[in-house]
């Protein structure tokens, strides 16, 4: 079944302690962008937007359509995917989000997912999903992860705000919504909270997924 959220996978960081593009390491005879791309055609959803900065020419070279995909949508597994280039990087994740937002219908719910956070198991993907609330967010023994689920109502404001400003943060926008229009969705998936950000974060991921297959 086809679902109208957009989903968005954000991998413009420098990378810097994980001395390498995320989104292009090796897994599992695959690249990582292409495996949460291959996670979330699993799911209902069927529109996906990538938020590049820092070595987007590299990610152009290992995954050539992704420089077409600038100008319209590509079709990939099902999924129509476009890929946006932040050009101030510099200014933070919340900037690349910004980039991003700008060019999805502005009456659309978004769900938000950093290119080093693993997506969760499709059922329970599918619940957060199905959910209905402002802000939809998933929860593991009590610690709030990602996706992050955004109705238009909430994301539309977000892309008024300076990216300079201390505050133009995700996590503290969120805090300052009131707590009704939140809501947590329990999961079992550890995934949601794990942070890839160093070649042992890394190494450690990729061989409990290997020891559980």
């Amino acid at each position: 079944m086809e679902n109208e959220t957009a989903y968005i996978l954000l991998a413009g960081g420098k990378s810097e302690r994980m001395g390498f593009p995320k989104g292009l390491l090796v897994y599992n005879k695959t690249i990582w962008i292409l495996e949460q791309l291959n996670r979330i055609a699993n799911s209902s959803i069927t529109t996906v937007y990538i938020g590049l900065g820092y070595y987007h020419e590299d990610y152009f070279s290992v995954v050539p359509w992704f420089k077409e995909a600038q100008h319209r949508f590509v079709k990939y597994n099902n999924l129509k995917v476009k890929v946006i280039v932040n050009i101030t990087p510099e200014n933070g994740s919340f900037s690349t989000l910004q980039a991003v937002l700008a060019q999805i219908p502005e009456n659309q719910t978004v769900l938000i997912q950093p290119i080093d956070v693993p997506i969760l198991n499709i059922a329970e993907l599918e619940q957060i999903i199905s959910t209905t609330n402002t802000i939809v967010q998933p929860q593991f023994e009590g610690k709030n992860g990602h996706p992050i689920q955004l109705s238009a109502l909430f994301w539309n404001p977000l892309l008024q705000l300076n990216t300079t400003d201390e505050h133009s943060r995700l996590d503290f926008q969120i805090k300052k919504k009131n707590p009704e229009q939140c809501t947590v969705v329990a999961v079992q998936d550890s995934s949601i909270i794990r942070n890839l950000n160093t070649p042992a974060d890394w190494e450690n991921y990729t061989q409990n997924v290997e020891a559980s297959i």
